[in-house]
């Protein structure tokens, strides 16, 4: 080995020797500030208005999490552009643990795939804490449709090609692609009637102009309880107990279940310890029997897993959609 090879040997092993120092400095660095985690006020971006569904969860665990992590957990509620705003902001911040967020199927998964250009993507820019709860949908009918069943709306749609509407909360929202989904696997057509909101959508339901939705369960049971809208069947795999007489759809359209998702996400690069310090304290604060009880009476079903779970949860979610979009030949708006 001449002299400028061993110099460039040389060169090489003191390069490798900084790099190392450096890599193990920052791991050190991570776990020394995970350590610490917090010594300070947590922000909670909420992708949505006051009483969205995330915004519920958050606000029912977060006096749990202050209590059992010492710092206060500070609700911002940035709704804007269909949840893209507040996920933009959760995407932006540093991610050390003091900015999280709430996502949910709607912002992370749907919105992706219905419009082409989006703020941030929901794989790449975000790390999953913890999924919090899922809820399911309901199908309900308006006073005067002409069928009292799940069979008999499906045989009415078969019979009337597209005279059967459905109101939904938009083009290329959850809601209708869902409904698309209930379309497919029982195999009828209808027409669809876009709205700006659900509140639009039960308004015109409540006048009969429209006959049937898909809904959250926590929206129409109000409305079906008092009597204004019948309710044919819930998008679940078994039935409710406070409902033992309200069938599932999937009694009906076999395999056909849906509902959204609500999660706690952080910033791409968060400190894994902080992410797993993260995921305990809100999977023990969503085990307390007070809150197991309000999210019951909201509708909705609890889950305690890992954050690996939650990250499949969103993978699986983007191919289920994914493949929908395909087979309905949407075009991105």
């Amino acid at each position: 080995m001449n002299k400028g090879q061993r110099m460039k040997m040389h060169n090489m092993q003191r390069w490798v020797r900084t790099l190392v120092a450096g890599l193990c400095c920052c791991a050190a660095i991570g776990t020394a500030s995970a350590q610490g985690y917090p010594n300070k006020p947590i922000r909670v971006i909420v992708p949505a208005g006051s009483g969205d569904s995330c915004d519920i969860l958050v606000r029912l665990i977060g006096p749990r999490l202050t209590e059992r992590l010492g710092q206060p957990l500070v609700v911002d509620n940035r709704p804007g552009s269909a949840g893209q705003l507040g996920l933009s902001l959760i995407k932006q911040a540093p991610p050390d643990g003091y900015t999280i967020g709430c996502g949910q199927g709607g912002n992370m998964v749907i919105v992706p795939l219905a419009y082409q250009k989006v703020a941030y993507d929901s794989k790449k820019d975000f790390d999953p804490i913890a999924l919090m709860a899922s809820n399911f949908l309901a199908l309900v009918v308006s006073p005067n449709a002409p069928f009292n069943t799940v069979e008999e709306m499906i045989r009415y749609a078969k019979a009337h090609p597209g005279k059967v509407t459905f109101g939904t909360n938009g083009e290329g929202a959850f809601l209708h692609f869902a409904t698309e989904q209930f379309r497919l696997q029982a195999g009828f057509s209808y027409l669809h009637v876009p709205y700006k909101s659900m509140a639009a959508v039960f308004t015109e339901m409540l006048g009969s102009q429209i006959d049937a939705t898909l809904g959250s369960f926590i929206s129409v049971e109000p409305l079906a309880a008092s009597g204004k809208l019948r309710m044919l069947g819930i998008a679940r795999s078994a039935r409710l107990p406070e409902y033992p007489k309200v069938p599932t759809l999937s009694e009906s359209v076999p395999g056909f279940t849906s509902g959204g998702w609500f999660g706690m996400i952080a910033p791409a690069g968060t400190p894994k310890e902080i992410v797993q310090l993260l995921n305990k304290e809100v999977n023990l604060a969503l085990a307390l029997p007070e809150v197991r009880e309000r999210m019951k009476k909201l509708g909705l079903d609890i889950h305690m897993e890992a954050p690996e779970y939650f990250r499949d949860v969103i993978q699986q979610d983007f191919d289920r959609w994914g493949k929908l979009t395909k087979d309905i030949g949407f075009k991105q708006l």
